[in-house]
């Protein structure tokens, strides 16, 4: 049922690689290759021709396109638990390679809700592998207490929602922008649509995410259509918020980063564009101005940068 003619690939393979294998896994965790693309800021034509030549390589289909996104099938949920494997495989002989263990010391390092659940884990992990001698003192808080452990020389740096800070003595840098989208169960009306109007979603129940300033985000975007949104639920649990929506019980608008294809039950979730342009969320560093950094915080900072903004930026000189 899933497999693929081999005279498809005429003109035999090129044999599979770690860049197909990265836009594949991009693709069935976002669910959307136009999500995917904009995590990995490549174009769409990018991964799905990555798609098709590991189809290709593998003389299987690996996704059934559906009007709400790219569902996996039998085949590619095989795929993608060896290609994770794989890609974790390539980590850690990377980091054997590029190990700076005469690196050490300790940083404090601040981080808000959403940065702990959906963003720092994955790269926690590597900055371990990479600077074993590194200890890295991690403490969640709400981001009003971690501008102020900044300020006070509690936190060495903050890995927060740059979009939401305030303090006049920090200094931010951004590292990704996640944009933000009306989500809908699978099936929604709205899932036919181009484009959905925040009249049309002002007619839906709605379930209002709290936590990290989602609410307080929501109104600078709700504000100007001078609509308000009929919210049904205020909850500070994003799986809440997932489970309702996927359930039926009501739409949201929130960020790519925590959106999930599907609920705790299983089922699908679904994510459409809203006629008006609504403000990314976005993650990155913050530190107090004219901090002097030491060696810990300068490898801490120089990581990020160079996973998220090189080539794009290149390294940046140490601030302070």
């Amino acid at each position: 049922m899933y497999k693929k003619p081999i005279s498809e690939n005429p003109n035999g393979s090129n044999g599979m690689n770690l860049r197909q294998l990265k836009y594949f896994i991009a693709t069935a965790e976002m669910g959307q290759v136009s999500r995917a693309a904009s995590e990995l800021r490549i174009s769409q034509s990018s991964i799905t021709s990555a798609i098709r030549e590991l189809e290709q390589e593998l003389d299987a289909i690996l996704f059934v396109r559906t009007a709400h996104g790219m569902d996996l099938t039998p085949p590619g949920r095989e795929l993608l638990g060896a290609a994770r494997e794989i890609m974790e495989k390539v980590e850690v002989a990377r980091n054997v390679v590029q190990s700076h263990s005469e690196i050490e010391g300790t940083i404090n390092i601040a981080a808000t809700y959403t940065v702990i659940g959906y963003f720092l884990p994955y790269h926690l992990d590597r900055l371990k592998h990479r600077f074993p001698r590194l200890d890295i003192r991690l403490t969640e808080l709400n981001r009003e207490s971690i501008e102020e452990g900044l300020i006070t020389n509690r936190f060495d740096m903050a890995v927060l929602l740059t979009s939401n800070t305030e303090s006049r003595e920090l200094e931010t840098q951004t590292l990704l922008s996640s944009q933000r989208r009306l989500w809908v169960p699978q099936s929604h009306p709205f899932q036919l649509k181009g484009l959905v109007t925040f009249a049309e979603i002002a007619q839906e129940d709605y379930i209002m995410l709290t936590v990290d300033e989602a609410a307080n985000t929501s109104m600078k975007y709700w504000g100007p259509t001078g609509l308000s949104p009929k919210i049904k639920l205020r909850t500070s649990s994003t799986e809440a918020v997932r489970s309702m929506v996927a359930n039926g019980q009501g739409v949201t608008i929130l960020s790519d980063m925590v959106h999930r294809p599907w609920s705790l039950e299983g089922r699908r979730i679904g994510t459409v564009m809203t006629d008006m342009e609504i403000p990314s969320m976005d993650v990155g560093l913050a530190w107090r101005k004219g901090q002097q950094w030491s060696e810990a915080t300068r490898v801490f900072y120089d990581y990020f940068t160079e996973v998220f903004l090189e080539p794009q930026m290149g390294h940046q000189a140490q601030r302070g």
